[in-house]
């Protein structure tokens, strides 16, 4: 029915648009234009944009350009979105014309019409006194804003991100001290090797993990220079001269993130390299986590045929048709989720790399992307911290007893009897299903008081060199 839309016009004519939305004709070109994915823009991305307009409407009526009855209403419409309402009205595929020309729109658009309705106009009004160009576009391009908001969107969820990942390793630091009286096989190649205790093992994840945050902290801090105020080109042209300080100070300010002006306008409007770089430092994450879970299949594999020297908790049935299958799903989950976070950073290089001239066309996937993989990353890891990390045990037994039938251990005798002796002696235990001890005291290579001193097995992970009296 026809009573169920509204009319608005742009500079290309008018459009039918939703009686109640809050957006107007250009978003609604855009809804039409782009049914891609049926993808929303995520609620950081929402909440960067947002802030950067009230910003804006606040810094523009100091500097006298913009009415303080229009600042103080379209400033009321952004605090109304910033505590979580209109989100629904916020609708542009992410996939969509270059820029984020039609994201920018949709932003404007919401806050305008809104801020008119708090001015008492009806949505249907052919004339309003705020308009989303001239008002809350105001000294503002699609050029500098978008880029801002990846950023902002970014070090709006940092905090969030390094809490769980400082979670991950404390929690894994503690089953490291736990377990840390347990010595197993290590394995490289994935086959026998010499033992190492499973405290050392996960340890190296926790510490692998705390490393990380470095990183990530690191590349954050670039994030921080923003370059808002650059408007079309870099140039600033349509901007107070005064405007790009005062929007970083406000924007710090209202964000309570500690931003810095940019030392070259055009330079952050053209490069994207701040950005590629914090999303290097979250691919690097992620490919840590996923080798992490790959570990802990493999440790956790059997429960009665494979190593098993790990147990995962018992989180949900394995399956549908094997009773009593209990699988390391959490794990499995987060392989597929680190995945996934992997696409998005190869998916932000290239889009990084495709900016040409003065502008990079590519931001609306770039901020979508950066966005949904710090999401996946913090949900993921949490939920593998909370019901896996955190429920793990281990099995002495089942590291005692591989252990026990390793003859790998020869290799701490090799300053006693020498490599080839050695080679010798593991290749006769594995034929013959004996003991590295057993063997040795067969062959008659030393006596019972020199192999307990060599096969300490706590002692052969601390490193050092076996006592011998041949070595001066």
């Amino acid at each position: 029915m026809m009573s169920d839309f509204r009319r608005e016009r742009d500079t290309l004519g008018e459009v039918f648009v939703p009686a109640a939305a809050l957006y107007g004709a250009q978003t609604q070109r855009a809804i039409e234009n782009f049914p891609i994915s049926g993808l929303k823009p995520w609620p950081a991305f929402i909440w960067s944009m947002v802030l950067i307009k009230r910003a804006a409407a606040q810094v523009n009526a100091e500097l006298g350009l913009l009415k303080a009855e229009y600042a103080t209403h379209i400033i009321a419409a952004a605090d109304e979105v910033l505590a979580g309402q209109h989100h629904e009205h916020f609708v542009v595929d992410p996939f969509q014309a270059g820029a984020g020309t039609s994201h920018n729109m949709n932003i404007n658009e919401v806050l305008a019409n809104r801020a008119n309705q708090l001015l008492g106009y009806p949505l249907e009004a052919t004339e309003k006194a705020i308009r989303a160009n001239d008002h809350v576009n105001m000294a503002q391009s699609t050029n500098d804003t978008i880029p801002t908001a990846i950023r902002l969107g970014a070090l709006w969820r940092l905090d969030e991100l390094v809490a769980v990942l400082t979670q991950f390793a404390s929690i894994n630091q503690r089953n490291a001290i736990a377990w840390d009286d347990i010595v197993k096989s290590g394995r490289t190649h994935l086959q026998d090797a010499v033992p190492i205790r499973l405290g050392q093992e996960v340890g190296a994840w926790s510490r692998a993990v705390e490393r990380n945050i470095a990183k990530i902290q690191q590349a954050a801090d670039g994030l921080k220079r923003i370059g808002i105020g650059g408007t079309a080109a870099g140039s600033g042209l349509n901007a107070h001269p005064r405007y790009h300080s005062m929007m970083v100070k406000s924007l710090s300010e209202a964000s309570g993130l500690e931003l810095r002006e940019s030392d070259d306008l055009f330079e952050s409007m053209q490069s994207f390299a701040d950005i590629v770089f914090f999303s290097g430092a979250l691919r690097a994450t992620a490919q840590d986590f996923n080798r992490i879970a790959n570990d802990i299949r493999l440790l956790s594999a059997g429960p009665t045929t494979g190593i098993a020297e790990l147990t995962c908790p018992p989180v949900q049935p394995g399956s549908s048709i094997m009773p009593g299958k209990v699988n390391p799903v959490m794990a499995e989950m987060l392989n597929q989720a680190m995945y996934h976070c992997l696409g998005n950073d190869h998916t932000i290089t290239l889009c990084a790399m495709a900016g040409q001239l003065e502008l990079n066309v590519m931001m609306p996937v770039i901020a979508h992307n950066l966005n949904e993989m710090l999401a996946i990353m913090i949900n993921a890891i949490r939920a593998f911290t909370e019901r896996c990390i955190d429920g793990l045990t281990a099995n002495p037994e089942r590291a005692e007893t591989w252990l026990s039938r390793n003859p790998i251990l020869v290799t701490a005798l090799n300053p006693l009897i020498g490599y080839e002796a050695g080679a010798r002696v593991a290749k006769k235990a594995l034929e013959e299903n004996k003991s590295v001890r057993e063997v040795v005291l067969e062959l008659g290579l030393l006596d019972e008081e020199q192999l307990d001193r060599a096969l300490d097995l706590r002692h052969m992970t601390e490193g050092g060199v076996a006592e011998s009296p041949n070595n001066p």
